[in-house]
């Protein structure tokens, strides 16, 4: 990944952020400089935590046949998205789990949609 492409990856993530805190979903975020602050924690909160979980869920991932992997996939970026929220003072999960959750669904679909606008 050259550094072009990590660049719009965190301007794509802090603008979804900053978007998802100005809707009902318990996500808060005090400012776009927060925004941004807390996309770079997620992206290293990721870049760390993946692999630890992923080798974790290995065991029921080939339990169930790989039939739960987008389960256990999901469930990675919603942990990893309440582990940021953790970590950085003005990025709040007002509802909990259930705010990481909603939060990291959303923030899919936004940065989905901002890359097909982008043309990324």
């Amino acid at each position: 990944m050259n550094f072009v492409t990590l660049l719009i990856v965190w301007v794509v993530t802090a603008a979804s952020l900053y978007i998802i805190s100005k809707l009902p979903l318990g996500v808060e975020i005090d400012s776009p400089g927060k925004a941004f602050f807390s996309a770079a924690i997620l992206g290293i909160v990721t870049a760390l935590v993946r692999p630890l979980l992923r080798l974790l869920f290995v065991i029921p991932n080939v339990l169930t046949f790989n039939l739960l992997s987008s389960f256990f996939t999901f469930a990675i970026a919603a942990i990893s998205f309440g582990l940021a929220a953790a970590l950085v003072q003005g990025f709040r999960l007002r509802f909990g789990i259930w705010s990481a959750i909603i939060g990291a669904f959303a923030l899919s679909v936004i940065s989905s949609l901002l890359y097909r606008l982008l043309g990324v």
